[in-house]
């Protein structure tokens, strides 16, 4: 499984939804999804604009945990 920790990354840059899509030219709509964890996927562009802003690396975004096998 893939864990989104961008809404993680959002509070220690103590950034808001407005700031990070006005400051990564993303609509507000994409952050917030992404924030709340309402999205199945991310565009590499999208990847690119918030690891900029966030001043971070893909892998501080997105955590691989690996599913329980049974």
């Amino acid at each position: 499984m893939i864990k989104n920790t961008i809404s993680t990354m959002m509070g220690y840059r103590r950034l808001q939804i407005a700031d990070v899509a006005k400051i990564a030219g993303l609509k507000h709509t994409t952050v917030s999804n992404l924030f709340y964890n309402k999205t199945k996927g991310i565009d590499f562009a999208t990847l690119n604009k918030l690891c900029f802003v966030l001043e971070c690396t893909p892998n501080d975004l997105l955590k691989y945990i690996p599913d329980e096998q049974i």
